[in-house]
């Protein structure tokens, strides 16, 4: 792209700006992925540009340092204390009498619950604040996260599921639309795969803690009820340390100093200005536009797909696995591995879709991908239980890998706190995905005695978001072109 210098220091400090005059005005700036090639001899505008580039690096820095490790923590244990309930089924269900059915539809009416307060939160949100609302998040969810540990029937099991859901509701919306407000556009894609980490990286640590955790018993415990205890706990620490330690805007980041403040504002105001000059979106509005709704109903039949084979991914396993002689432990470490190729996966899509400003067909590629690896794991079990970890592997990298470009979709074209209201509404209409997903593999394992009817059901789903994801999102980039 090419940008006048009149137009790129605007942006500078004090006087600099002043310096750019009708006669020694250059020519242009050429702006690539990482240099910038001033056509002009004179000094002082090339050391103007240096200094942008030297602001906006540690700027950038800071701001990395600061809130994606913490926020990284966070999302980790929201989703360790999400998906532990697949784990807790090696012995809950066994414990409790509970039948595939019964725990496909208490794993995913969390979702429905997630769905009903997921946009009203996002407007909490917007009027308390994050720092606030984010603490009360995961206080609420974590102590009941550990009054899981004490059910006994199924409508129990439903209940606390569901207002689990109710809790966490608008949690993920939340922490995207506060990094989009720190994070220039072109970082989008980056900071989301290096915050939602998170998924993969909780289920490849949590994964063998959860198969460890349930080995111990106790105080009239059982395994799986010490699980949901341990892991809970730290959601409700650092809720408390969440108040404290995150800023609710720019202007009261204390840890940056008064010229890194000026530039992140300015620099995101230019940004904000330019996506309004297309089209202003008020909080409804945002809600009703037509490649949002579209991009919700590609993130239901994604989150079908994901949360079906992730919450059936243990038992699957262990039915896979089962000629093996796999120990449980054993079984945990693999699952852990498959995830951990999975995190690698997310970065480097992420990275890629930043490179080149691409992003819907970075979502449908690893969706397809996916889609493929899931089918082809079970139906090649029988053969080998090894290729069909493999096949596993390539379904979670696919299925991880297009959450970063999918998540850079929205702020490129909504700002403010209608971005916010847009991510939430993508987020909840998706996630009911999530309650239909692991209902109707356990229905299917039911009916038919066997899970390959289910998964050929879960890669369908993830076609078809593919498929939705590129006709939809590509119109949208045209329109803003």
């Amino acid at each position: 792209m090419v940008f006048p210098l009149q137009q790129f220091v605007i942006q500078l400090k004090h006087g600099w700006h002043n310096k750019v005059g009708r006669g020694n005005s250059p020519k242009t700036i050429r702006k690539s992925d990482r240099t910038f090639a001033i056509h002009h001899n004179n000094g002082e505008h090339i050391m103007a540009i240096r200094s942008i580039l030297e602001l906006e690096r540690d700027t950038v820095r800071k701001v990395t340092k600061r809130l994606l490790p913490f926020l990284f923590i966070c999302f980790f244990i929201s989703i360790l204390d999400r998906v532990n309930i697949s784990f807790a089924a090696l012995q809950m269900n066994a414990d409790l009498g509970f039948s595939n059915t019964v725990f496909g539809i208490g794993a995913g009416i969390f979702f429905f619950g997630y769905f009903l307060l997921e946009v009203p939160g996002s407007a909490v949100m917007a009027k308390v604040g994050a720092r606030k609302w984010i603490c009360r998040i995961m206080v609420s969810w974590g102590i009941l996260a550990i009054i899981m540990a004490f059910i006994q029937t199924s409508w129990q099991f439903y209940i606390i599921r569901f207002l689990l859901g109710v809790a966490e509701a608008s949690f993920y919306p939340c922490m995207v639309h506060y990094l989009s407000g720190f994070y220039q556009t072109k970082y989008h894609a980056r900071a989301i795969a290096a915050f939602m980490l998170a998924i993969p990286g909780a289920n490849a640590l949590g994964s063998p803690l959860s198969t460890f955790l349930i080995g111990i018993e106790g105080l009239g415990l059982a395994g799986w009820q010490w699980m949901f205890i341990i892991e809970a706990l730290p959601a409700v620490i650092l809720g408390g340390i969440c108040y404290f330690y995150l800023t609710d805007s720019i202007e009261k980041a204390h840890w940056l100093d008064n010229e890194e403040k000026n530039w992140l504002i300015e620099t995101l105001n230019i940004e904000q200005k330019v996506k309004q000059d297309v089209k202003h979106y008020m909080f409804m509005e945002a809600l009703k536009d037509k490649t949002v709704l579209w991009l919700s109903v590609s993130y239901f039949f994604w989150m079908m797909g994901y949360y079906g084979i992730n919450m059936f991914l243990p038992t699957i396993s262990q039915a896979i696995s089962a000629t093996a002689s796999i120990s449980l432990q054993s079984l945990g470490w693999i699952i852990g591995l498959l995830y951990f190729i999975s995190m690698i996966v997310m970065l480097l899509v992420g990275n890629h879709s930043d490179k080149t400003q691409e992003r819907p067909w970075h979502v449908a590629g690893c969706l397809v991908i996916s889609a493929l690896g899931l089918m082809a794991a079970t139906y090649v079990a029988d053969i080998n239980i090894w290729l069909a970890f493999i096949f596993l592997a390539v379904a979670l990298c696919g299925a991880f890998g297009a959450f970063p470009p999918f998540w850079a979709i929205p702020p490129s074209f909504i700002t403010g706190a209608a971005a916010g209201g847009a991510i939430a509404l993508i987020n909840s209409i998706g996630n009911l995905g999530g309650f239909f997903g692991p209902a109707i593999v356990g229905y299917l394992k039911e009916l038919t005695g066997s899970f390959n009817t289910a998964i050929a059901f879960l890669g369908i789903s993830m076609l078809a978001s593919g498929i939705i994801i590129v006709l939809s999102a590509r119109k949208k980039q045209k329109e803003l072109a």
